[in-house]
């Protein structure tokens, strides 16, 4: 049975049980669950462990408790909008050269402890809404930024970049920016459903 790990942050955290591996919450990584579980029976073990208010540096400090014990054949990550939001609303946010060697200190210490490994990098994303539109500017600019940084680590461990701005961007000419994220920043149903398929979709470029 292979092991199925979804890092991140509150996009990815969804309500999820902390004392029940179960219930992975109501996001994308329950959507990929089902579809994946439904298709495959008994082929997978899926744990969530994302954590709303998560940076870079908060997924770096529990490397080895909920990333390298749990043994993952295939990890997913989505990180960086609180690197940008913790800065604009508390000053505590990572600049994005930090934030870039984070997650390659990130990368490659999972990859030498998990050599085989196969990770997903998904693009951190934010449109307008009641949490961006004050300081909209700044999310737009910082967010575009982690982005940028999240691509080029990818890129330098050879590993599969799922692009999600630019989807978010073209859905919301067919419905207001509020149908797919309730605030600019957190996915309504419509919202993880997009973030789903794109995970399912790059996986079977890997599996």
């Amino acid at each position: 049975m292979k092991t199925i790990l979804f890092q991140g942050d509150s996009i990815t955290d969804a309500d999820r049980n902390y004392h029940d591996d179960s219930k992975r919450g109501l996001g994308y990584p329950q959507l990929v669950t089902a579809s994946l579980g439904y298709d495959n029976p008994g082929e997978y073990s899926f744990i969530n462990r994302g954590i709303s208010g998560n940076r870079i540096v908060d997924v770096y400090a529990r490397i080895k408790k909920d990333i390298i014990n749990l043994k993952p054949d295939i990890m997913s990550i989505l990180i960086g909008v609180n690197d940008v939001w913790h800065e604009i609303n508390y000053q505590n946010g990572i600049d994005t050269p930090k934030f870039e060697m984070l997650y390659s200190m990130l990368i490659e210490e999972v990859k030498t402890a998990l050599p085989n490994c196969k990770i997903m990098i998904f693009e951190p994303f934010v449109l307008k809404g009641t949490a961006t539109e004050e300081n909209w500017e700044g999310f737009l600019s910082g967010v575009k930024e982690k982005a940028a940084a999240s691509r080029r680590v990818a890129e330098k461990y050879g590993l599969e970049f799922i692009p999600l701005q630019d989807k978010f961007d073209s859905l919301c000419e067919q419905a207001p920016e509020s149908y797919w994220l309730w605030d600019g920043v957190h996915p309504t149903p419509f919202g993880h459903e997009l973030i789903a398929r794109e995970w399912l979709n790059t996986y079977e470029k890997i599996k």
